[in-house]
């Protein structure tokens, strides 16, 4: 059984002005250079590029005119015409008075109240990236194959394993059969036993961690529904996913990590996927999750002396 690399940038409809720089910072890598010199032109500077033709943004960027139009494309607007005018979208909500931008860049002597501060702006950016460019249509795939699978299997690797282990505890509420594998070796084995009708979850913010991507293969081939959780949706473990949810591109930095905001976007898809399944299982996922509390409803009560 074999999955030709899915085109997986194509969508709907052209993503909403909001979105545009969120899909820059996730399609970015995967971009060639002369490209990303163009995506980095219109998310830096909407208002001026919108007022460029085709051949002047061309100019602008050291490209060409086909460069430009691929950008477009691979952004998710049908002709740079669809550009200009989402780029007039985004120009006129940064100048509607919209509070300036908190830089998230954090130093070794930043007292640290500013830290707080940096650090819940680049939170609130992180989780608005991510829904932006959220493809709703692969979300609600996911959901309905989850919401009736025989059994759900969850790889993940280092903070991604964290992640999985939060949404087979939340499954596992709602009374579905699902197992999050942080140990390569029995994730490959337990992936062996699939079969259509199951569903495997890959979460991976690299799109190519190999742990994580093996297991989904065998998934893969042995019938079962697949579905990528990734910063990085040109990455090797697409080509395994019949369904992938982006996550926004972590901003690393020195002091920061990017398995922190990476594991922040994970943790927002992971809950929509949840609430999904809860929504299309609600007759049995409503007394399942009412038993879970009343049996450790002792455990949250005031020892009695």
């Amino acid at each position: 059984m074999t999955n030709p690399v899915k085109e997986i940038f194509s969508v709907e409809a052209p993503p909403a002005p909001a979105a545009l720089a969120a899909k820059v910072r996730t399609l970015a890598p995967s971009m060639t250079r002369s490209m990303q010199r163009v995506a980095e032109a219109v998310a830096d500077d909407p208002a001026g590029c919108a007022a460029l033709t085709v051949t002047g943004l061309a100019e602008l960027t050291g490209t060409s005119e086909a460069t430009v139009v691929r950008t477009a494309r691979l952004l998710g607007y049908p002709g740079y015409r669809d550009l200009r005018l989402a780029l007039a979208g985004l120009a006129a909500h940064q100048q509607s008075g919209r509070a300036p931008a908190v830089t998230a860049d954090i130093s070794v002597d930043d007292p640290i109240a500013d830290v707080v501060a940096k650090l819940a702006y680049d939170e609130q950016q992180t989780l608005a990236d991510t829904a932006a460019g959220l493809d709703t249509v692969q979300l609600g795939a996911a959901v309905t194959a989850a919401a009736t699978a025989r059994r759900i299997d969850i790889y993940g690797a280092g903070a991604s394993s964290l992640v999985g282990m939060d949404l087979a505890q939340k499954l596992l509420r709602i009374g579905l059969i699902a197992h999050a594998h942080t140990d390569p070796h029995l994730a490959v084995t337990n992936a062996v036993q699939l079969r259509s009708g199951d569903v495997a979850i890959a979460i991976t913010h690299s799109g190519s961690t190999g742990d994580v991507i093996e297991p989904l293969r065998v998934a893969f081939d042995r019938g079962a529904t697949t579905v990528a959780i990734t910063g990085r949706p040109a990455g090797p473990v697409s080509q395994y996913a019949d369904h992938v949810l982006t996550t926004s591109t972590a901003r690393e930095s020195e002091l920061r990590p990017a398995a922190m905001s990476s594991r922040t976007s994970q943790l927002l898809v992971v809950d929509c996927l949840f609430i999904g399944v809860a929504q299309r299982t609600y007759e049995t996922a409503a007394p399942a999750l009412a038993a879970s509390y009343e049996a450790l409803a002792h455990r949250h009560s005031p020892r009695t002396r």
